[in-house]
Formats: structure tokens, sequence, C-alpha cells
């Protein structure tokens, strides 16, 4: 067994048994001796498909491995990459795998700080830099840590670094080792996004991923032709599972965008069968559907039988989703309503449940069921789960982490004896075993007047009545919780038009709420949130704490006479 002990030291005994489940870099090379000649990998650049077969790419994995060997790296070193979604991706994760290094994936538009935690933190030797927005923040790591090894992807957004990934393909052998992983190796440390602070290193096991993936694609029952698009960071235990997993345990072919201008455009020319996505994407195709087809004049177009599947056919196929078969959502709540607008125009979208400690494989609401829109679905196959007396969710399975990195205490809070992972998410399970998430158990806050109030619900039910871009409750110490809300900035923007819409809105949620929880005040946000400001997390979700501090003396010293204000 391998122990990763909190000071960082391993112990390792390699009479271990292999894994029970082929683990990733045993599969590329069982597809690229079966299917040698499919294509695997397709990236999109200047508007094109670049192609790369199974033997390709595990000829690629396999140079890259000996490269990093060549460069000093001894087994168990660990390699941090930071990247947008990429070819190069997928190929880096294989290598490290066949090189028996310990991966280290740090998310794309992270910060100067973070990227050098992650770093510092994991004890990084190397750190491979790829596709980025903005590669400042990485430049600016680098050379604060100058006996870093850095090494970049082939692109032009890629900082300059001491070597190139291509070269060193090309100059490399393949490495004639081949690993021998078991169920409780340490494969990856994935560092959580830090909503309520620094973030934690999740140690995650080759026995516990080959797992979850294996069950994640049994339940889903991968067909012939099924063709991924990966798009959401591959740093994210999601997209590593549901796309990364699925896709070299069943042999899928995957496709990569080529940037985020051309998103809708690269999911047209790919078609994918699985798609998965996050809330405020599906948020963001919405209104900009509603945008060119205003709500009225929508549901008046689908009451008519004869335009009612043009409608529907036009909206699937501008999505570049006509073939989607399996449409996912996770990483963050998304309002019911939404589900409930696509559900309508023929689009059924899957919402499923789940964290970093539990591979991102809990529940999820497939086959999909309309009447149970609201609910995160049903616990998936080897997943067990239960509601504790404090209403917390409460999950045990093979698929769990084995702990934070140098951090005994973290650990010791996550587990009970008995094995059960404590969530920190507060739910129910209803009659037909699905599970309904009410929040996060810490978002909870206590007013000025000593009452308890559970944003989340409240936030779920506005989002449904009101046109909103992002929307926050805070309250803590306040006399009574006020609304922050960034407005969708539709076309033709009236300020006035807007505050009407909102103050109706709030006041008709206000009636619904008990005395304590009742919204005191609406402000309405100037500068968007966003990760750059510190306001979103790299998945994009609201580091709550933050707005909380920021605007405490705002609702602390609401104006009497108003219910609106827009932010100066």
């Amino acid at each position: 067994m391998e122990i990763a002990s909190g000071n960082g030291a391993q112990e390792y005994v390699y009479t271990n048994p292999p894994c029970t489940l082929p683990p990733p870099n045993e599969l590329i090379l069982k597809w690229a001796q079966e299917r040698p000649d499919e294509i695997y990998l397709k990236q999109i650049i200047d508007r094109e498909f670049v192609s790369y077969t199974y033997a390709e790419v595990a000829d690629m994995a396999l140079k890259f491995a000996g490269a990093l060997k060549e460069l000093g790296l001894k087994p168990r070193d660990k390699v941090a990459f930071i990247s947008k979604n990429c070819v190069e991706w997928f190929i880096t994760d294989l290598a490290l795998m066949l090189g028996d290094f310990i991966s280290v994936p740090i998310f794309p538009t992270a910060g100067a700080d973070t990227i050098e935690y992650c770093l510092t933190h994991s004890e990084s030797t190397v750190l491979i830099a790829g596709k980025l927005d903005d590669a400042a923040a990485t430049a600016e790591v680098m050379q604060r840590l100058p006996t870093l090894i850095t090494i970049s992807f082939p692109y032009d957004s890629a900082p300059e670094c001491q070597y190139k990934f291509a070269q060193l393909i090309h100059d490399a052998p393949n490495t004639e080792e081949r690993p021998q992983h078991h169920d409780d190796k340490l494969m990856s440390i994935v560092y959580t996004s830090g909503t309520s602070g620094v973030p934690k290193g999740a140690m995650l096991t080759y026995g516990a991923f080959s797992w979850s993936v294996k069950n994640l694609v049994d339940h889903i029952g991968i067909q012939p032709g099924d063709r991924m698009f990966s798009y959401l960071p591959l740093a994210h235990i999601t997209e590593r599972v549901y796309i990364f997993g699925s896709s070299i345990q069943a042999g899928l072919e995957t496709a990569f965008p080529e940037s985020l201008d051309t998103f809708i455009d690269d999911v047209k020319m790919h078609r994918p069968t699985l798609f998965i996505s996050v809330p405020r994407l599906w948020t963001l195709f919405q209104q900009r559907i509603q945008d060119k087809l205003p709500p009225k004049k929508l549901n008046l177009l689908l009451k008519i039988p004869i335009l009612n599947s043009i409608i529907k056919k036009k909206i699937i196929d501008g999505l570049g989703l006509d073939q989607g078969r399996v449409l996912g959502c996770g990483s963050a709540p998304i309002s019911p309503a939404i589900l409930e607008w696509y559900h309508k125009v023929g689009i059924d979208i899957t919402e499923a449940w789940g964290m970093t400690e539990t591979f991102a494989y809990s529940t999820l609401n497939y086959p999909f069921n309309p009447s149970k829109i609201g609910s995160v679905g049903k616990i998936g196959p080897g997943v067990e789960l239960k509601i504790a007396e404090d209403e917390e969710i409460l999950v045990r399975s093979k698929g769990m982490f084995s702990g934070y990195y140098k951090n005994d205490e973290a650990t010791a809070r996550t587990f009970n004896e008995q094995g059960w992972l404590h969530t920190g998410d507060i739910g129910s399970i209803d009659s037909e075993g699905y599970l309904t998430i009410q929040g996060r158990k810490k978002d909870t806050f206590k007013t000025a007047k000593g009452k308890f109030v559970a944003p989340v619900p409240i936030e779920k039910a506005i989002i449904e009545v009101a046109r909103v871009e992002m929307l926050c409750l805070v309250g803590l110490g306040m006399p009574g919780p006020i609304l922050l809300i960034v407005p969708h900035n539709f076309p033709n923007f009236d300020k006035q038009r807007y505050e009407r819409s909102i103050h109706k809105a709030i006041k008709g949620i206000n009636e619904t709420l008990e005395g304590h929880e009742k919204i005191k005040g609406v402000l309405l946000i100037k500068e968007p949130w966003s990760i750059e400001n510190q306001i979103l997390t790299p998945t994009l979700k609201i580091k709550r704490h933050i707005l909380e501090k920021k605007y405490h003396d705002t609702g602390a010293d609401w104006p009497k006479d108003q219910f609106v204000v827009w932010e100066d």
C-alpha cells in the first residue's frame, strides 16, 4: 500500500496486486493495439480539425514520459500542468501515469498566488503550461520559482518556457518501462476551488478513479458512435472523470474547442452525443435564445402543432446538440425553472451531484425523469448515501479520495469512524430515492436579530422569477438579508424598467418568506463578478464570504426609504 502522511512523506510497498480495473495508462495501450488507426482526439485549430489516432496518442504519451525521465524526474515526482482543454492535456495526463509520476492539474484561470501555492504545497518540480487566455500569472510564478522545470504546449498563448512539448516528444525515445499501479496508489493531487479559503489538495488514487469512471460509463450505457466534447476545465474533477475518464474507459472520440469566442460553432462542428456543461453556460445559452425569441413569442409558437417541432429543431441545431443523447449539468446548483424551460424546447438536461472528494460521482437524474427536476437525481450504482440528524448529506463508496495532502486535520474532519464522508451539503431524500439539496451548511448565516437564514433555496426561487446574470443573498450580522444582483445585460437595457421588474419579483418572493428571511433591500451590482476580480472561483462558484465582507457595511446601513439601489 502507498501511504501519504500529513508531513508529505510517502511509504511505498510494491508487493500490492495490480489495479482491480485497468487504469488509463493501460487502456491507451490497449486501444492503440486494438484500434490503432481509429481517431481518438480532435483539436480545432484555424477552424479545422487536427486529428490524432489511438496509436499516435499512445506514442506521444510514451515519448513524453521518456522525455521527463531524461530531464531527471524520478518515479512519484509531482508534475503540475496549467492549460485550457486541448489534445496535449490528455496526452500529458496519460504520460504522467505511464511514467509513474503524480499529476497536479491547476485551473487555467487561477491567479499567481493560487498557482504558486499549488506548486509549492504539492512540491511539484515541473510546470507544464499550455493554452491560456492570459499567461501573465503563470509567467510571474515562473519568475518567482526559478528552480522549476518549465515546459510549454505548442500554442501561441502559452508562456515562454525552458522546454517545448513538441520538441521533447520529437527527440525522446518511447519509455520502455511499464509501471504497475495498484488501487491505493496516488494518481493525482487535485486542488479544490477554494470557495471558503485556501485550496485543499485532494489525493486521488488509481483504484477510486477507475471505479468511479467504470460505474458512470456502465450506468449511462455507452453506445457505438458516441462522441464527447471537452470544454469544462480538466483541472476540475467533473471533466476529468466524466470526459477524460469516460473517453479512455470506453474508447470514445473526443474533440476540443478552439476558443470561447467560437465555442458554439465548435460544438456544431463536432455534434457530440455526450455533453456536459455548468449552470452558467446553460443559462447563457437560454438568455441568448430569449434575446432573439422572447418568452411570450416562443410559448405562442410552441402551442402551434405545425411549428412546435420546427422551433425545437431550430433551437437544438443552433446549439450544435441535435445529436446529443446525454446532456449534463453539474458543479453548481441550477434553477429548476431553467431545466423546465429546456425540457419544454426538447432538451433534457441530466443534473448530477458530486464533489472532488467523491470523484464527482454520487447522484444523477439518469435516465432523465422530468417529474424530478429540482432534485439532483438518484444515487449512482455502488454509492451509499444517508442524511444525518442535522440534515447533512453523508456519502460512502469505493470512489472516495484518500484524504487531503499534508492536512490530516481536515481529513479527519471529513470522514467519520464508519467511513462516511461529510459533504457539507444539506439535503433530503424522497420516497423514490431522489436527492434534493438545500444548500451548504456553511452558507447559512445569522442576522443581527440572531435568526439563521439558508440563502440557497431563496436564491433558487428568485432565479425562477427574475432575469439576472448572477445573484447572492448575504446578511451575516446585518439587520436583515440583502440581495446582490448582477443584471443580465440584454438588448435595449432600460434601467428604470429593470428596477421595477426586480422590485415586483422580490416583493412577491418576500411574501413567501418568514419574517427573519425577508429581503431588506436589493443592490444592483455595477461590475460583473469574475475570476479576475476574485469573486468567482476558477470553477465559477461565487465566493459568498468575500461578498459578505465587502457589502457588510452596505447592508448594516441600508437606507430606510429605498428597496432597490444601484451600486455607484
